[in-house]
């Protein structure tokens, strides 16, 4: 298995309510997994995750709900409608809808369709689905 160079690790609350979200109607794979410490390291489409149940490992201070405030994870998959489809069937709800959105690097535009969806604990997910690049609009 190759790593990629940046994987967060997420404490979540629960582990078996995290593992029914990101696999369960997400589709993220488990890699491997030490149940005996709550931990899995999950992947999708090349996107790594690692969540872990809350213990004394990496506490720097005291969580609440929602987790992870002031960050989202940016996610590519190659069809976000998979994706939203699940959701829906899953009776969860989108924190911003899907829609197209262009982002500026200096003189370029890269395109996304995207939509962001909170995990159980509330961490931010931004599915996202290339669309290309453009020449910056003045």
């Amino acid at each position: 298995m190759m790593f990629n160079k940046l994987i967060p690790e997420l404490s979540v609350a629960c582990v078996d309510k995290s593992l029914e979200f990101y696999v369960g109607v997400l589709g993220f794979v488990i890699e491997y997994s030490r149940p005996e410490e709550g931990f899995c390291f999950l992947s999708l489409e090349g996107s790594q995750i690692m969540i872990e149940e809350i213990n004394d490992n990496w506490w720097t201070g005291e969580l609440e709900h929602p987790f992870g405030r002031g960050i989202n994870f940016q996610i590519e998959v190659s069809d976000v409608s998979v994706l939203v489809d699940s959701l829906v069937e899953a009776g969860v709800a989108l924190f911003r809808p899907v829609g197209e959105r262009w982002y500026r690097g200096d003189d370029t535009e890269f395109g996304q369709i995207e939509f962001l969806v909170q995990d159980p604990d509330g961490y931010l997910l931004r599915f996202t689905q290339d669309i290309g690049e453009r020449k910056r609009r003045e």
